[in-house]
């Protein structure tokens, strides 16, 4: 249906104006006798069209004092006067077309005057509620074109029942149109990427114009009447984009931004209610970027606890695929440290306790192999965090309570190899050179000197900045590995430990006996993992012990010295007292999928 506009036909004047065009059309040989003011515009009218379709008009007409020329005025009259107007023309019988941008103004200012069918037979309310049900509720698009202007007509607009057609007429198509689409794609190929950008629903972007309150209802009745989440999170992500786009750039890092701005009240109403609306089901579905970006967000307008914890939740659910940018989230409090590691600290605390429920789950005392899942994934975030540990650490204002209680988070059996922890820890010692004695001793105490590789153990030999104590240990660790090499008796007495150590005691209930056969469980699997690692480091010294000795067996080199040579690289690598094998001095290798970052500091 074509709109037409109706101040095309009657342009607008100056305030105050005496429409006495209506009347010289209609009643061109009878004198205006009433004056109706609308939003500081008079009207100069006649009293019987008016009086004969509008319940108000004839009940303010009676009771007005002044029988002759009477002066009404109509206070917070919905539209203005630009729906005046058009009510002026229904009422003299002008003909005018009722369209998608004024039917709403129509239907709440016909519902202000009172225009119902006792005054008058097809009055404007009727009519505005045909074209609601009939034109409008069947189509989306033209749903959503009356939701949005609805915004302006609040509190009719909800009292007449407008917000709630149009609300449920967008989730009932939209449904309808993602059942069509689905359909459709039976008849293609399936990997088809010129399909897919035809079934992308439309209405993705077109939501964006709606107010958050609107937004918020549609999303949810969506959500009830069964359309997909991916269509939903798609959704959310491109309001996110729309509406958010005045924070970011110029405020990460700038801490003295205001924070009782208007602008910043609405972008905090915006963060909290998309949070709110991110699905339950197929949490993987919503791009990690995506909740690392609302979550910047929630930190920067300073949205509610509740908020900033559902994003933690979701974010730690998926902890081993989070990348190190990823978790670079700056900081929003003045003169604090330039990320903010409490926030991540939180993410730890969430992710491990993930990992604990879902060991709790397990049925019987059978618990998962070496490479299960959930091992993995522990074992990939103590490498993420030692990397993490290592970015904050040239921090000059990361305080060192802050960085041992990110350190402290994670469990011992996270890590392999202390290597990362070391870098991080020497790194921090380095950026941080007015620090005690005392506090440097504490930092070293987290250090596992025999989980350090080779390479480690000589840098830290040779480090100048770390406390005597811990080149001491390195050393004497360092005796042990030779010892127990030349022994050659360290895994089967580790091993023998191992199993006598984990006998639970009789006294012990059911569910402190699983902990600790569970815990008893990631230390073995930790050594054997060491383990393994170890007997490849040997079995690349076997062969450069042949080759060396095929190569110097020219120059007169008894097998003896080759072998007392090649015993002495040995012992290089060796394991720790009571079995526990060294991995070797080779860096971790990154995750799949992410890209080593540059170091800042090397360990050379």
């Amino acid at each position: 249906m074509d709109s037409s506009d109706s101040s095309s036909l009657y342009p607008l004047h100056s305030s105050p104006r005496f429409c006495n065009s209506f009347a010289n059309r209609i009643f061109s040989d009878v004198a205006g006798d009433i004056t109706l003011v609308v939003d500081g515009d008079s009207y100069l009218l006649h009293k019987f069209p008016l009086v004969s379709r509008s319940g108000k008009i004839r009940k303010m007409a009676a009771n007005s004092k002044d029988h002759g020329l009477s002066k009404l005025e109509l206070i917070n009259f919905p539209g203005g006067s630009e729906t005046f107007e058009l009510i002026i023309k229904y009422c003299y019988g002008m003909n005018f077309e009722i369209t998608n941008a004024n039917v709403a103004p129509l239907r709440c200012a016909s519902e202000y005057l009172e225009m119902s069918e006792a005054y008058y037979e097809e009055n404007l309310i009727a009519r505005t509620e045909i074209y609601l049900n009939e034109v409008v509720c069947q189509s989306l698009e033209k749903s959503l074109e009356v939701l949005s202007a609805c915004e302006i007509l609040l509190p009719t607009a909800e009292e007449v029942g407008i917000t709630k057609r149009c609300v449920d007429s967008i989730s009932r198509n939209a449904c309808k149109e993602q059942l069509a689409s689905g359909l459709s794609r039976l008849d293609f190929d399936g990997d088809s990427a010129e399909l897919k950008d035809r079934c992308l629903e439309w209405w993705i972007e077109d939501l964006s114009i709606l107010s958050i309150n609107f937004y918020r209802r549609v999303i949810s009745a969506m959500g009830n009447c069964g359309v997909r989440a991916d269509s939903i999170t798609a959704s959310l992500m491109h309001y996110a984009q729309s509406s958010l786009k005045g924070i970011g750039k110029q405020h990460i890092w700038n801490p003295a931004r205001p924070g009782n701005g208007s602008v910043v009240v609405c972008q905090r109403v915006i963060v909290e209610t998309l949070v709110s609306l991110l699905p339950t089901e197929k949490i993987s579905l919503i791009p990690l970027n995506f909740l690392f970006g609302m979550l910047r967000m929630a930190i920067m307008v300073d949205a509610d606890l509740a908020c900033r914890l559902e994003l933690e939740r979701r974010i730690a659910s998926r902890m081993d695929m989070v990348s190190l940018d990823d978790l670079l989230i700056p900081s929003a409090q003045t003169g604090d440290s330039l990320f903010d590691v409490e926030t991540v600290q939180r993410i730890l605390v969430h992710f491990l306790q993930c990992v604990n429920e879902e060991e709790d789950d397990e049925c019987g005392y059978e618990s998962e192999g070496v490479g299960s899942p959930s091992h993995g994934s522990v074992l990939k975030v103590g490498r993420l965090i030692d990397a993490y540990l290592a970015e904050i650490a040239p921090d000059p204002y990361l305080c060192l309570t802050k960085f041992i209680d990110i350190i402290e988070v994670l469990p011992e059996y996270s890590r392999v190899i202390d290597d990362g922890l070391y870098r991080a820890i020497d790194i921090y010692i380095k950026a941080h050179p007015m620090l005690s004695e005392q506090e440097c001793k504490k930092l070293c105490k987290l250090i596992d000197c025999e989980k350090l590789s080779q390479e480690a153990s000589n840098h830290a030999a040779q480090n100048d900045r770390l406390p005597v104590q811990m080149a001491v240990r390195v050393l004497y660790f360092e005796q042990l590995r030779l010892k127990n090499s030349l022994s050659g008796s360290s895994g089967d007495l580790f091993l023998s430990q191992k199993i006598s150590s984990g006998v639970p005691s009789a006294a012990m209930s059911p569910r402190d006996t699983y902990s600790s056969l569970r815990r008893e469980n990631r230390e073995l699997k930790q050594e054997i993992s060491r383990m393994r690692v170890r007997l490849s480091d040997l079995e690349k010294e076997q062969v450069c012990m042949k080759q060396g000795m095929i190569d110097k067996s020219n120059n007169g080199r008894t097998f003896l010295t080759s072998l007392s040579k090649g015993i002495g690289r040995i012992a290089m690598f060796s394991g720790p007292p009571g079995g526990k094998l060294q991995k070797s001095g080779r860096k971790s290798k990154v995750p799949e999928g992410k890209i080593r970052r540059s170091k800042r500091y090397s360990l050379s």
